[in-house]
């Protein structure tokens, strides 16, 4: 098994409802370590950045204005296949999909109001932490 990072975003509905410490306690809980961590209220061309993949589609600008309605907190995590397990944690992205204990199942209000975000590959975790921390930011 290898040590590897995945970047997290806790989102303005969970940051709205003061949820970041449970977000935490479930992260820490799977056995992952948070090794960088900073709330922001992120930019419009920052979100448009971030979700670019999701530019043609119709739900581009409502996903954009959530992101930036409230600020979010911003991760890098680590541990053993970190990707993999953060996923795992997070549950599916509808909660009503979501297994028991997840961070979805427990905090998310709806498909959009999902409260967390994970990378979905080492290539995109690479990527997504380049956005928001510099190398001296993560402390592991």
């Amino acid at each position: 098994m290898a040590t590897e990072r995945t970047f997290s975003i806790i989102k303005p509905d969970a940051t709205k409802r003061n949820l970041t410490g449970a977000v935490n306690a479930v992260i820490e809980e799977a056995g992952l370590r948070i090794v960088a961590q900073k709330r922001i209220l992120m930019t419009r061309a920052q979100a448009e950045t971030f979700y670019a993949v999701h530019s043609e589609r119709p739900f581009f600008g409502e996903l954009v204005d959530f992101m930036i309605s409230a600020p979010v907190v911003v991760q890098v995590l680590e541990g053993e296949n970190a990707i993999a397990k953060y996923r795992e944690v997070m549950g599916a992205t509808n909660p009503a999909n979501a297994a028991e204990g997840t961070i979805r199942k427990k905090f998310a209000l709806s498909v959009g109001e999902n409260t967390v975000h994970g990378s979905d590959s080492a290539e995109n975790a690479q990527i997504e932490i380049a956005q928001f921390f510099a190398g001296n930011d993560i402390v592991g």
